[in-house]
């Protein structure tokens, strides 16, 4: 199998504008998530999907300057970037990672990955997100290049489009959907937000990096993470009025498979309402 795992990304974020570009341990977020992708121990390439846009440029000089695959598309509808990136580089298997999740347990990649290749004769696509159980920014999904081209071709609803596989896993008479469960047998998905879309989740995460990644220790897991946050509970609070929301929340009219318990709206507290990102860019803690 030709393995091509996606991590979509651009900067045009409208809650952290720039946010792939944003430094952790000395580098752009967006190469430590590829590192990060790039640590998993099944053989795949790792590819960066990112837009027309001129204000990507900056993500396209960044991957030539570090050697990483690159393909350029639609800034709004993902499926047709996905897509495209994938026929480009002659993909058999698709992984779609989005570029929000750099604190991705490598081992949670290939624990979903061998899952998929296992029982590939007996699933359209495999994910660990329906339901999810692990702590959000774990997002792995996978399905063979002919489910995504059928996709592709078939998907026509905007939110479809925009977020490339609800059209397979809400179809579930139609395709064969498999799921992998946190083998903890626990469910943090609600609980635990280790992802990026707000300058609060920036700061957490940047600590995190701060106080688990080395040169030594660069692929610190779901487990060391964990050890941290008993250490330091107090790390959780930083980006705690966002657990649990995701773009779910703007599409439960419309998605079938989505209870409404699996997402919320942000509850704002006034004592981080003055966070910006321009402090985290001048390198204040």
């Amino acid at each position: 199998m030709n393995i091509i795992t996606i991590i979509q990304a651009r900067t045009g974020s409208s809650r952290l504008p720039g946010k792939v570009m944003l430094p952790l341990a000395g580098k752009p977020l967006l190469l430590r998530m590829v590192e990060r992708v790039s640590m998993a121990r099944t053989p795949m390439t790792v590819v960066v999907a990112t837009t027309t846009d001129p204000d990507d440029t900056d993500i396209r000089l960044l991957c030539n300057r570090h050697g990483i695959p690159c393909y350029s598309g639609d800034p709004y509808d993902l499926l047709d970037r996905h897509y495209r990136a994938a026929l480009l580089y002659d993909a058999d298997v698709v992984v779609k990672i989005p570029s929000d999740c750099p604190l991705i347990d490598p081992a949670i990649i290939d624990r979903v990955l061998s899952s998929y290749i296992t029982y590939h004769r007996d699933h359209d696509y495999v994910s660990n997100l329906h339901p999810a159980t692990y702590p959000d920014g774990n997002d792995v999904e996978v399905m063979p290049m002919p489910i995504l081209h059928l996709a592709w071709r078939e998907a026509t609803r905007q939110f479809e489009r925009e977020h490339t596989t609800p059209f397979l896993w809400e179809q579930p008479e139609r395709f064969r959907i498999g799921n992998v469960l946190w083998e903890s047998g626990q469910d943090f998905s609600m609980s635990h937000r280790w992802t990026i879309d707000y300058p609060e989740d920036y700061q957490f995460i940047r600590t995190v990096y701060d106080r688990l990644y080395s040169e030594d220790s660069m692929c610190f897991g779901i487990s060391d993470i964990l050890a941290l946050l008993d250490r330091e509970p107090e790390l959780s609070q930083i980006n705690a009025e966002y657990t649990g929301v995701n773009w779910y929340r703007h599409h439960l009219g419309e998605l079938k498979t989505i209870d409404a318990g699996k997402t919320r709206a942000p509850q704002p507290r006034d004592a981080w309402s003055s966070l910006t990102i321009s402090k985290y860019k001048a390198g204040t803690p």
